[in-house]
C-alpha cells in the first residue's frame, strides 16, 4: 500500500503563521489563497519535513515570530514525522513506537513526489530518460534507436541513388532497329569480300559457258567429221548451260549503307546498351532499397514490442524517438492535464511505495482541467496536494496571512524568561492554537 499524508500541523514556517489540515486520500486538495499569504510555504515545510535538510528553507523561521518553527506531519503507515526548534531537529515515530530518522523516510518518500514541478520542467528527452531508467530498457531502446537512425539514413541514401539512376535511365534514348551488340566495320567488309568472291566465280562460270557456246559452233561445221568430239562438248555445253541458268547473284547494297552508317548504327547501340545497364543498376538499388525497408521494420517491431511488454506506468504512453509521447502526442502538444497525468505516474512508478506528490501555482490551469487531473488521481488511488492562487470552490482551504481561512486563534506569545530556560509544558499546550 502506497504511504499518503493523513494529516498535517504547520507552525510558523516561512509565511505559514499556523495552519492544520487534513488532505484527501484520493484525489487533488488544492490549498487556495492569494499571492503572498503562505500558500507555498505549506508545501516548502512539507517537502523539508519529508525531504530532509537538502529541502530546508534558507530561512524557514517566520518573519517576526518569536517561536522557532515545528513541523507535524501523519502518514498513512502510522507514521509520525516531527521537525522543531531553530535547526528543525527531525523526529520519525514509527507506528511500533521505535524511532527512525531520515533513512527510514527515504525509502518512501519520492524526491520527484516533493518537487514535481521540476520532473516537469526538465526537457523531453529527460523525462523520456528517467522514464526508460524506471523501466530498466534505456540502453536496449538506445541501441535500437541508434539502429533504427542507421538503417534510415541508408535506406534514404539508396532510395536518392535510385531514383536519380531510375530517371537517368529514363531519359536515355533507345532504338528498337538496332542489334543487341556493336558491329564490325571489318565484319562486314569480310561478308561483303565473301560475296564478291562468290560472284566473281559466276561470272567465270558464265564465261565458261559462252566460250563452250562458240566451240560448239565451230564444231558444227566438222560435225559429221568430229562427231564424238562433238557429243563430249555438246554434253559438257548442255551441262555447263544448265549450271548457269540456276545462278544467282546476292546484293552488297545493304552492307554498303551498313558500312557508310556503321557509326550511327553503332552509336545506337550503345545508347541501348547504356539504357540497359542503367536500367540494371537501377534494379539492384531498388533491391538495397527493399532490403533496407525490411531491416527497418523488423528493429521498429522490435523497438514497439520492448515498450510493449515494459510495465509503462500509464496506457498510452511511450518514447519515441528519446520523446515521451502520450495517445500519439508530445509534450508540448498534450493538455495541461495529461501533462499532470503523465508526470505523476512517471513518479509513482519511480517509487510506488509513494502515494502522493506537491504542485504548486496551478493557477494557470482551468477548472476543467483540475477536475479531469482530479478525477483520475482518484480514480488511480493518488493523492495530489496543490497551491492556486484562487479563493474559489474549487480549493479545500484558503489560506489568508498564514492562516487557513475561517479559523481563528492566537499563537501564544512566549515571556523572556520561557525563551531563556525553555517553554513550560501549559505554554508549549497554549502555543498550539488548534
Amino acid at each position: 500500500m502506497s504511504v499518503k499524508i493523513t494529516s498535517l500541523e504547520l507552525e510558523n514556517v516561512k509565511r505559514v503563521k499556523a495552519v492544520a489540515l487534513a488532505p484527501d486520500p484520493n484525489g487533488l486538495t488544492v490549498i487556495g489563497g492569494k499571492n503572498g499569504q503562505g500558500k507555498t510555504s505549506v508545501l516548502d515545510a512539507i517537502a523539508w519535513a519529508l525531504g530532509g535538510d537538502r529541502y530546508r528553507p534558507s530561512s524557514p523561521e517566520r518573519e517576526g515570530s518569536v517561536i522557532p518553527p515545528r513541523l507535524h506531519i501523519e502518514l498513512s503507515n502510522g507514521i509520525v514525522v516531527e521537525r522543531k526548534g531553530k535547526n528543525g531537529a527531525l523526529a520519525v515515530l514509527d507506528p511500533s513506537g521505535k524511532r527512525a530518522g531520515q533513512q527510514l523516510l527515504n525509502e518512501f518518500i519520492s524526491a520527484f513526489a516533493l518537487d514535481l514541478p521540476k520532473f516537469m520542467a526538465g526537457s523531453n528527452k529527460e523525462k523520456a530518460e528517467t522514464l526508460l531508467q524506471i523501466l530498466g530498457i534505456g540502453p536496449e531502446l538506445a541501441r535500437l534507436d541508434q539502429k533504427e537512425q542507421e538503417l534510415y539514413f541508408s535506406r534514404r541514401a539508396a532510395g536518392q541513388q535510385y531514383d536519380r539512376k531510375k530517371k537517368y535511365a529514363a531519359e536515355l534514348p533507345f532504338y528498337q532497329d538496332a542489334p543487341p551488340e556493336m558491329v564490325s566495320v571489318s565484319d562486314l567488309i569480310a561478308r561483303q569480300q565473301s560475296i564478291l568472291a562468290k560472284n566473281g566465280e559466276n561470272e567465270r562460270l558464265r564465261m565458261q559457258a559462252e566460250k563452250l557456246g562458240r566451240e560448239k559452233e565451230a564444231l558444227e561445221a566438222q560435225l559429221r567429221e568430229l562427231t564424238g568430239r562433238y557429243q563430249a562438248v555438246s554434253a559438257a555445253f548442255e551441262t555447263a548451260q544448265k549450271s548457269a541458268e540456276t545462278l544467282r547473284d546476292e546484293s552488297t547494297a545493304q552492307l554498303e549503307r551498313d558500312i557508310q552508317n556503321i557509326e550511327l548504327l553503332n552509336e545506337k547501340v550503345r545508347a541501348n546498351l547504356e539504357r540497359e545497364r542503367a536500367e540494371e543498376e537501377a534494379e539492384t538499388l531498388k533491391g538495397q532499397v527493399d532490403e533496407l525497408t525490411g531491416q527497418l521494420e523488423e528493429v521498429r517491431e522490435s523497438r514497439m514490442r520492448l515498450l510493449t511488454s515494459a510495465p509503462l506506468p500509464l496506457p498510452g504512453l511511450s518514447v519515441e524517438e528519446g520523446e515521451l509521447v502520450y495517445n500519439g502526442r508530445k509534450w508540448d502538444c498534450m493538455s495541461g492535464a495529461e501533462q499532470l497525468m503523465v508526470s505523476t505516474a512517471i513518479v509513482r512508478k519511480l517509487n510506488p511505495n509513494c502515494g502522493f506528490v506537491l504542485l504548486d501555482k496551478l493557477e494557470q490551469m482551468d477548472t476543467d482541467t483540475l477536475r479531469t487531473f482530479g478525477d483520475w488521481l482518484s480514480a488511480e488511488g493518488l493523492q495530489a496536494i496543490a497551491t492556486r492562487v484562487s479563493t474559489g470552490g474549487e480549493c479545500k482551504v484558503i489560506i489568508e496571512d498564514g492562516f487557513v481561512k475561517g479559523e481563528t486563534g492566537v499563537a501564544y506569545a512566549p515571556t523572556t524568561d520561557e525563551l531563556v530556560n525553555g517553554l513550560s509544558d501549559s505554554a508549549k499546550a497554549a502555543s498550539k492554537w488548534w
